[in-house]
């Protein structure tokens, strides 16, 4: 499968977004997805995903309540919605597929195999 980001931008401090990752090759059902973000100089790290199996969804708690991630099978898209937007949430957001969870999602890197190239959001306050 491949997967391209976009929808990231500049916004104000409580602000939204939504980001989209369509996918190519493969439908979104066949795996587990997921978003992570990632800023300069530190590790990638895990904000949300769904399940291959039952539509299960999983945050950070830093962004539970405030970003909402979902699938379209027919558009073959995952989306997030991400609300009340904060300065820390500025990163480059990444888009990622895991083949082999049926239920529920990892939260580990490493877990994931294919990944959208990123798309950057910036908060400002």
């Amino acid at each position: 499968v491949q997967l391209q980001a976009s929808g990231g931008g500049l916004v104000q401090a409580g602000g939204s977004l939504r980001l989209s990752c369509a996918a190519s090759g493969a439908p979104v059902t066949r795996y587990a997805m997921g978003w992570f973000r990632q800023v300069p100089g530190k590790e990638r790290e895990f904000v949300a995903g769904i399940s291959k199996v039952g539509r299960t969804t999983n945050y950070a708690a830093s962004v539970k309540g405030r970003f909402t991630i979902s699938r379209d099978e027919s558009e073959n898209a995952l989306y997030m919605q991400m609300d009340s937007l904060k300065p820390e949430d500025t990163a480059v957001y990444y888009c990622a597929a895991d083949r082999n969870r049926l239920y529920g999602t990892e939260d580990a890197v490493a877990q994931y195999d294919y990944w959208g190239q990123g798309t950057q959001v910036t908060v400002s306050s």
